[in-house]
């Protein structure tokens, strides 16, 4: 089924502000509600705002978390936007940045 502008707006309501680019971070996860530890894994791609990161682990709609990069020069609260099941294992995830700190890779308007 090929995916129409009507069909896009009903399983992705929300509106992104900006484009995504597609980079591969090493980030690390933490937080999760049910399963504990810190997951250390990659971005797909990333915004000023949000990134969308590839995760083993389910996460649930509006579940905050701490997103870091490895590095350590950039760190935020956030909010996860969606949480989609990849084809083989894993997920998917959109995470909106809260409280950015640092210097991250693409950096806002000004």
């Amino acid at each position: 089924m090929p995916l129409t502008p009507q069909l896009r707006r009903k399983l992705f309501p929300f509106h992104r502000i900006e484009r995504r680019i597609p980079m591969e971070i090493a980030v690390i996860l933490d937080g999760h509600r049910k399963i504990p530890g810190r997951e250390s894994t990659f971005t797909e791609n990333v915004s000023a705002r949000g990134a969308r990161v590839l995760t083993t682990r389910r996460w649930e709609h509006g579940e905050r978390l701490t997103f870091v990069s490895r590095t350590g020069e950039f760190r935020s609260s956030a909010r996860v936007a969606y949480c989609q099941p990849l084809q083989g294992e894993g997920f998917a995830i959109g995470v909106e940045f809260l409280e950015p700190k640092g210097r991250w890779v693409v950096q806002s308007p000004k």
